[in-house]
């Protein structure tokens, strides 16, 4: 690990000396002169008199430096059956006759965009065009539904906002159009105008506001790029928490940048001329940082997928996209894996493609499970390599460095801690563990370049969530440990959140959502392991006195509700009716307990437990889930 020492003790130990290397691999139209201000800490600010422009770094740069021609962007929507294809100088030219429509309905620099789009080349289009202005855009995932989509409207404040008619799905289409309809419908804020991409599969009705995005697109005129200070915000990203104010993480311009350009080549080995395939979607921040900006500020070419890993139109259509782009390296869940697998066991349709130009598999998202690790290898021949990080960090925690310094893997880590990350594990007390010990998995202060400075118009809640509890560390809420070896090992989570097949989603939401039925008296909703999606959501409610309800109609009705206020994304499919849940005498329902048993690694009881009593009759219940 010669080089990766290296690296990680001077990026640790000396870090405006290492970001500020990084940060020569930037254009800035202003350079920075001071690294990190620490001076408001713990709001520290990476490169604060720097000013650059991040569309510049992601395009123009590039075609001013003579690689025009180089291929930017490759869509493939095996759903329609069609694949279109961007050079970097038509990108450009693209995203500057956009920035021009969001120009002329009067969006300048620090106003906000909210884009809910499918994955469609105009996603990244509207997104770099945001970043020419200035902009910040605020991409919220397809599979919300309006109510989600509302909460974020009315967070974000924008004025304008994209969207399409529809989105595509293996066997449907999906609205989009009436969902956004209906999130204005319930938003408080309503935006000065809505552009609409009219797609052939479905033509949504206009209104007033409406605008077509292929005619303003038609005559827009370019705009050039908007310089902004280093620290301004690039965009929102609103990620999973407790019921209320979704939490917005901010992203800065200039340390986004030079993080992602950075992990670009050390983590994932990526660089100038590579095609990059992150099999993600544009709403999660997967999507932002390596679907969009990462791969195009080092000048690689970047696959935008429509579709899933089976039946569009087989278990093989990874591997075809794989083969037909020459994709070098490849970035997706472990869900993804799992349901290839599935249809496939033996790999068998990997053989049917040319792979050779394929290098590495890397997973995220979820914790990599070393039998999907153990296939993937066999049938893949090629490196499968976890990383961990979080929508608040923006890139990987921890990884195996394979542009820097490749390590050995091994099954059920992520690797060691990336250059920047200080990571420790503590105890409840905040005090370090030895190695081979679990713990509270920490980050020391300051976070490095490209994580979340704040959250967008909430300071108190940044520190009340991220650095309270463990003062000086960001808390990320997973729990693990690190072995003699320095390689860290994620366990899980230790709030509310879980991980739905790559989607960090808050139970708590659920909660909120299924406790309303009119039958529910209380209800508890837990993370269970799950073959495919490794975590799925199970409701455990306690029905009102005297309140008699069939408990499939009741499973039916209760799911029907989660996807209307939710979304599909939800994935909520069990209800379980019992006598009552296991509480402190506080009150406090025990969900820690529930899920270490419905995970097969039960923890002690808690000795403020009310009534042992009602564990003892949910045990089995619990039990049923084990390892489903």
């Amino acid at each position: 690990m010669g080089r990766y020492a290296e690296a990680y003790a001077a990026s640790i130990a000396d870090p405006d000396g290492f970001w500020g290397s990084a940060a020569e691999a930037i254009t800035w139209s202003e350079a920075p002169r001071s690294v990190l201000d620490a001076s408001g800490a713990p709001f520290y600010r990476w490169f604060p008199d720097g000013r650059l422009n991040t569309c510049y770094n992601a395009l123009d740069r590039h075609v001013e430096a003579g690689h025009g021609d180089r291929p930017a962007l490759i869509h493939d929507s095996p759903i329609t059956g069609t694949q279109q294809s961007f050079t970097y100088a038509q990108l450009t030219d693209a995203v500057a006759r956009f920035a021009g429509v969001l120009a002329s309905l009067g969006v300048t620099a620090g106003d906000r965009v909210v884009l809910s789009m499918p994955m469609v080349p105009e996603a990244v289009i509207g997104m770099l065009a945001c970043a020419r202005l200035g902009a910040v855009h605020s991409v919220v995932f397809g599979g919300f539904a309006a109510e989600e989509l509302a909460v974020r409207i009315d967070d974000a404040e924008p004025k304008v906002i994209l969207s399409a008619s529809c989105g595509l799905e293996p066997n449907r289409v999906v609205a989009y159009k009436p969902l956004l309809d209906e999130a204005l419908a319930i938003a408080s804020h309503q935006p000065d105008a809505c552009v609409i991409l009219q797609r052939p599969q479905l033509e949504a009705a206009m209104g007033e506001r409406d605008h077509d995005w292929a005619t303003l697109a038609a005559s827009a005129e370019p705009a050039g790029c908007t310089d902004v200070a280093a620290t301004d915000p690039l965009y929102i990203l609103y990620t999973s928490g407790t019921t209320g104010r979704p939490k917005g993480i901010v992203r800065d311009n200039g340390g986004h940048a030079v993080a992602l350009a950075w992990s670009m080549a050390n983590v994932y080995d990526i660089g100038p001329g590579d095609v990059w395939w992150a099999a993600s979607d544009v709403g999660w921040v997967v999507g932002h940082s390596y679907i969009v900006y990462a791969p195009l500020i080092v000048g690689a070419t970047t696959v935008v997928y429509e579709g899933k890993p089976v039946g569009t139109p087989d278990a093989g259509a990874f591997w075809r996209v794989i083969a037909e782009h020459g994709v070098k390296a490849m970035f997706t869940a472990p869900t993804a894996i799992r349901a290839i697998r599935r249809e496939d066991p033996e790999g068998s349709l990997i053989a049917q493609h040319d792979l050779s130009r394929f290098q590495t598999l890397f997973q995220a998202g979820e914790r990599l499970d070393p039998d999907t690790y153990r296939w993937a290898t066999r049938v893949l021949g090629v490196p499968v390599v976890d990383n961990w990080w979080q929508t608040e960090t923006g890139w990987p925690i921890a990884a195996n460095l394979r542009g820097l310094d490749p390590m050995p893997i091994k099954e059920g880590s992520p690797s060691v801690p990336v250059p920047g990350y200080d990571v420790r594990v503590v105890d409840g007390a905040g005090e370090e563990v030895p190695p081979g010990t679990e713990g509270n998995i920490v980050v020391r202060l300051p976070l490095p370049p490209g994580n979340l400075p704040t959250l967008w118009h909430d300071d108190e809640r940044y520190l009340t969530s991220y650095l309270s509890a463990f003062p000086g560390s960001y808390t990320t809420g997973d729990g693990g440990y690190v072995d003699e070896d320095g390689y860290v090992y994620v366990l899980g989570r230790t709030d509310d959140v879980i991980n739905v097949a790559g989607h960090r989603l808050s139970t708590g939401v659920m909660e909120a959502v299924v406790a309303a039925h009119p039958a529910v008296a209380e209800c508890a909703v837990i993370g269970v392991a799950d073959e495919l999606k490794g975590q799925a959501p199970r409701a455990f409610v306690v029905l009102k006195s005297g309140v008699s309800i069939d408990p499939e109609e009741l499973t039916r009705q209760v799911v029907a509700d989660v996807r209307k206020h939710i979304g599909p994304v939800a994935a909520l499919k069990e209800v379980e009716v019992v006598p009552a849940l296991p509480k402190t005498r506080s009150g406090k329902i025990l969900r820690r307990t529930m899920r270490g048993i419905a995970d097969g690694r039960p923890e002690p009881v808690p000795s403020t437990i009310e009534d042992p009593r009602v564990l003892e009759v949910l045990t089995p219940l619990l039990q049923r889930h084990a390892g489903s």
